[in-house]
């Protein structure tokens, strides 16, 4: 009998442990610095809401937060690096929404899966892209209105062209689902990023290309001229600009984010803390001025921004089925 009531008073105390082990780590955390893996350049948008957030987090927590770019295959090589870190909240991926969205659904070959390794911890911001023209390139660069581009474009189908950052962008699918939704047959251009597709829209070598905020000076400059944004509100960089679902294509609403994510296996109170501590980034004026500057601020915890993920990643198959998009 004693043998009995010591070993069920052993499983309670072990149950019990069990019960505060994970808050009483997620009291301690954090107690070392955090790497935030950035799978883009320095200067590039992803990295710039990263270096933002790892300021503010370093005063907020009292641990150095780094960045470390590993870039390379659309961020595929620091998903892959965050996916077989340790569980413990200390290595951070800050991805964009193509990363984890978009590459499961064109590469037959992965080294992480999306659902399985990470755990959604927060997004950060949301950024719109902008249909842009020409001004100097007829019909569709003076059109005045999308709805007179689109009717220019519908009048000789394939005989016009827009560019992307490349096949499967965003930029790309963006183009297919107005292309689909207006019905009309615009020849698709990939270039190596969206610099260069600017650089040839602006050329003359496209008539029309999805664009991101770096467009925003030029627009403000004549040198491009913004026909609508992708979002499904207006935009506060470009206010005067419609979002095309009010421009007659109601429903359509893509933007790219920028989120923070973590190994599966990370327990829940350190995602938790490390959401409201990315959270607390409103509460400072300053830092919440400069994320606006990067697009929309949206914030959402571990649970919104999962299923966002699921919305996201569904309409964009939906999208690469009917326009046949593959990679080779």
């Amino acid at each position: 009998m004693n043998a009995k009531r010591t070993f069920l008073a052993a499983a309670v105390a072990a149950l019990a442990t069990g019960m505060v082990a994970m808050p009483a780590a997620a009291q301690g955390y954090p107690n070392k610095p955090i790497r935030f893996v950035v799978g883009f350049s320095a200067g590039n948008s992803i990295d710039s809401v990263a270096r933002i957030i790892a300021q503010h987090l370093t005063t907020k927590l009292g641990q150095p937060v780094v960045v470390d770019n590993k870039t390379g295959a659309n961020g595929m090589l620091a998903a892959t690096e965050v996916a077989r870190a340790q569980p413990d909240g200390y290595t951070v991926l800050i991805s964009n929404s193509s990363t984890i969205t978009v590459n499961p659904l064109l590469y037959k070959k992965m080294s992480y899966d999306p659902k399985k390794d990470f755990a959604p911890v927060s997004l950060v911001v949301s950024v719109p892209f902008i249909l842009t023209v020409n001004p100097q390139k007829g019909p569709l660069g003076t059109a005045p209105t999308l709805q007179d581009m689109l009717n220019a474009a519908k009048a000789k189908p394939g005989a016009y062209s827009y560019g992307s950052a490349g096949v499967g962008n965003l930029t790309q699918l963006s183009f297919e689902l107005l292309n689909g939704m207006a019905g009309v047959n615009m020849t698709h251009v990939a270039y190596r990023g969206s610099a260069p597709a600017q650089v040839a829209l602006m050329g003359g070598e496209v008539d029309a290309a999805f664009d991101n905020p770096s467009a925003v000076p030029k627009i403000k400059a004549g040198q491009l001229r913004a026909l609508a944004v992708t979002s499904a509100q207006r935009w506060h960089e470009l206010p005067d600009v419609p979002a095309i679902a009010e421009a007659g294509y109601p429903g359509f609403d893509i933007s790219f984010w920028v989120g923070a994510l973590v190994p599966a296996q990370t327990p829940a109170p350190v995602v938790n803390a490390l959401s409201e501590a990315i959270a607390s980034a409103l509460q400072d004026p300053a830092v919440k001025a400069r994320l606006e500057q990067q697009g929309n601020i949206r914030m959402y915890g571990p649970q919104r921004f999962a299923e966002q993920i699921d919305k996201e990643t569904a309409q964009y198959a939906e999208i690469i089925r009917k326009a046949d998009i593959k990679l080779d």
